[in-house]
């Protein structure tokens, strides 16, 4: 049976993955580090230890054929595409095969930006349009693997 698993650690659309996945039956695992611990009834929590990718590697270890994978790094998104999950941010935008190489290679071009001193805008605030946005998209990929 496909699964839900969310890269927890600072996602603010937890809740509604929760609510939307049971719709559908779908077992959820949150995967967070210690500083972040997040428990909720119903749902598998594992708590790893803080480090460098410790809830990516995780994560991409569990990920199987099918399942729905809720996460905001492009490095995670790519190794759970590559083990042939669905993948979506928490702005309801999907990864796919043929957009993670442009968003790798930006995250590239920002990080080499960064380590030369260059300052770059962090997010903007959440908005009420991107819970709408994701709440459509994870949806409809929650219909898709359960059909």
């Amino acid at each position: 049976m496909p699964k839900v698993l969310v890269d927890a650690d600072g996602c603010p659309v937890v809740d509604l993955t929760i609510q939307i996945a049971s719709k559908f039956s779908l077992p959820v695992i949150l995967i967070c580090d210690t500083s972040h611990r997040i428990d909720r009834d119903g749902v598998e929590t594992i708590l790893v230890d803080k480090g460098a990718d410790a809830v990516d590697f995780v994560l991409v270890n569990r990920v199987e054929k099918g399942d729905i994978v809720v996460t905001q790094d492009y490095g995670l998104a790519a190794m759970a595409l590559a083990k042939q999950g669905y993948v979506i941010n928490q702005n309801g935008w999907l990864y796919t095969e043929e957009n993670i190489e442009r968003l790798l290679h930006m995250r590239h071009v920002s990080q080499k930006a960064r380590r030369a001193g260059n300052r770059l805008k962090g997010p903007k605030k959440r908005s009420v349009e991107e819970d709408q946005k994701f709440v459509e998209n994870f949806t409809k990929l929650c219909k898709k693997i359960t059909e």
